[in-house]
């Protein structure tokens, strides 16, 4: 299929980016800089880039032209970029990026639910349901939104992920989590 060599790269390119996030964590905790604000703005700057090649050369047809994998490759940095300070500085809460494991747990949750457990379980089984529920609704809802956008104004629906990150960076302020 189209994009095969971009199918290939992007666990690679993922793995390097999150070790690369986690390099440049530790050197910049070591000069007291505000690390979670720095892989925010890396992040934005990454979905900024994308968008801006999305719009000036998509659509992309052939998934493994150079400008679909570059496109892509930079999307997967900003990704890992948000998966490594999410583990790393929000790590009690649930994953907000990779919504699998999330609704994996969810549903193990209310099969034990229904299938009746002890209270002790049952107790953690309500309250992961309670934290994991709404991250899953709100993925469900970027993910419809995402799709509207798209079927709308095609390529320049690349163009919404950037301003969303510019927003949590202008929300989070320079506070640290």
């Amino acid at each position: 299929t189209s994009g095969a060599l971009s199918k290939l790269l992007a666990l690679p390119v993922f793995c390097a980016v999150v070790i690369l996030s986690r390099l440049l964590s530790n050197a910049l905790r070591h000069r007291e800089a505000p690390v979670f604000r720095y892989l925010l703005t890396i992040k934005l700057v990454l979905l900024i880039a994308a968008a801006v090649l999305a719009v000036r050369l998509g659509p992309f047809p052939d998934g493994d032209h150079c400008a679909a994998i570059v496109t892509g490759m930079i999307l997967v940095s900003a990704m890992a970029v948000q998966n490594a300070a999410h583990r790393v500085h929000l790590a009690s809460l649930p994953p907000s990026t990779l919504m699998t494991g999330t609704t994996t747990q969810i549903m193990l949750d209310l099969a034990d639910l229904i299938y009746g457990s002890s209270a002790e379980d049952t107790a953690a089984s309500r309250s992961r349901l309670a934290r994991m529920s709404g991250m899953v609704a709100v993925f469900a809802l970027g993910c419809g939104t995402a799709a509207l956008l798209h079927v709308q104004i095609c390529v320049w629906s690349f163009a919404a992920p950037p301003v969303v990150a510019l927003l949590s960076l202008i929300v989070r302020g320079s506070a640290t989590p």
